[in-house]
């Protein structure tokens, strides 16, 4: 793999793009950014010519892999008719009711863009339905960069004041944040006793910390957490625009059982397309009928919406999920099997069809994961394997059993004998 071409054109683009990228992260990937001229099925083409194994996936949103037919057909139908209309149209309900038909907790939602939209919006939701201002978050867990919620990204900020996540963030905010600790539930239970005390409207939690190591949660932590906001009138968010539609058709409520209040999804809901959504009950989303503001332009635009309900039909097949399950368990058993064969280079956490590489510190970041991550990110890629910074690997129904044999083949080349040498070649 040459990179030559995505390395001329990293720099070109830093002349007029900041940071030269379209979304800070992508920054992170070494020894620079990929640039790609095509994408089909589970490979990615760079500039050059030359073909990847994808496991980016976009950062999550292909879980059909790319140009799934089925969606591209959908969204190129309704493309000739119109783009964006202003006016009603029939795939807002019809896309919402293939959506609230796989959600166990599903009643009304609410079209957005982003993940980082829509969270706001379930916020507010919830602000309005308590009449209290706080959101109870967790320690690591990324809720989209509004200044709002991203806070509290250290392991150490659990049960203390919040502190932003980057800098130019407005701190009169971050008294709003009270930081907990995912799957601390003597911790939930003092935090969410104080709730009148704290003001606490919201719990918003990630159920399997996608961003923060992909960390499943413990027997019984989601279920208490229901159990105390029902105690404490406290709405229970699930932030799913990761997980949801990836993990399960219902996501998280149908994996482990527990109905949230509201949950917001995005990127595996429409197959490529950007959209987002908070799903949840009738009577906290139907407050926008009575004072509560929601609003976008290119929400519930049709070209989205039709990737939607095209992704949701095709979701809808439970052998969808039996391959995703089957393919992800393959790359854990041999791609993490190689990688775990001598101590000290880490492991993968896995829920479903997202994993997360571990170092053998245990510390993974959203920025990029240290430890031996750094040196395969870069060797990988040198080999035709395409990985994030973060560590996160996402697996798609278009991943087939030769890729993962020949990611963990040469991965197999890659590793040092024992832990802490250098790589082979």
């Amino acid at each position: 793999m040459a990179l030559e071409s995505s390395r001329l054109a990293f720099e070109r683009a830093r002349r007029s793009v900041g940071g030269g990228v379209g979304s800070g992260l992508r920054a992170a990937m070494r020894p620079h950014p990929l640039f790609v001229r095509e994408a089909r099925g589970a490979h990615v083409w760079d500039l050059d010519g030359d073909r990847y194994v994808d496991y980016v996936m976009a950062w999550g949103p292909l879980v059909l892999g790319h140009g799934d037919p089925r969606v591209l057909s959908a969204v190129s139908d309704v493309a000739k008719k119109m783009q964006v209309v202003g006016t009603g149209h029939a795939l807002e309900y019809l896309a919402a009711e293939a959506v609230l038909e796989a959600v166990p907790h599903g009643e009304r939602l609410l079209w957005s863009n982003t993940g980082t939209e829509a969270v706001q919006v379930a916020l507010r939701l919830a602000r309005a339905a308590t009449g209290r201002r706080r959101v109870l978050k967790f320690a690591k867990s990324y809720h989209g960069w509004h200044d709002t919620v991203h806070a509290g990204m250290s392991d150490d900020d659990a049960d203390r004041p919040a502190s932003p996540g980057g800098r130019g963030q407005s701190p009169s905010v971050l008294d709003d944040l009270v930081i907990a600790r995912f799957n601390d539930v003597a911790l939930a239970e003092r935090l969410l006793g104080e709730a009148v005390e704290r003001d606490l409207a919201a719990v918003l939690v990630d159920p399997v910390m996608s961003n923060a190591g992909v960390e499943a949660p413990e027997p019984q932590f989601l279920s208490t957490l229901r159990n105390l906001c029902d105690r404490h009138g406290v709405v229970l968010i699930f932030d799913e625009v990761i997980a949801g539609f990836r993990i399960a058709r219902g996501g998280a409520a149908e994996k482990y059982g527990v109905r949230p209040d509201l949950s917001v999804f995005g990127k595996a809901m429409a197959g490529g397309f950007t959209q987002s959504a908070v799903v949840g009950r009738a009577d906290l989303v139907d407050q926008v009928t009575a004072g509560v503001v929601h609003a976008g332009t290119f929400n519930a635009n049709p070209i989205a919406l039709a990737a939607v309900e095209a992704t949701m039909r095709v979701l809808a097949d439970p052998a969808v999920y039996e391959a995703l399950e089957e393919t992800s368990s393959e790359f854990e058993s041999l791609v993490g099997g190689a990688l775990g064969s001598v101590p000290g280079r880490g492991r993968f956490n896995r829920v479903g069809s997202l994993l997360q590489y571990v170092p053998a510190g245990g510390a993974t970041g959203l920025h990029g994961t240290g430890g031996l991550w750094s040196v395969l990110l870069e060797g990988m890629l040198r080999q035709g394997f395409l990985f994030m910074p973060s560590g996160k690997v996402f697996l798609s129904t278009a991943h087939t059993t030769s890729d993962i044999e020949a990611t963990a083949e040469a991965l197999g080349k890659l590793l040092p004998p024992e832990a802490g040498c250098a790589p082979a070649g």
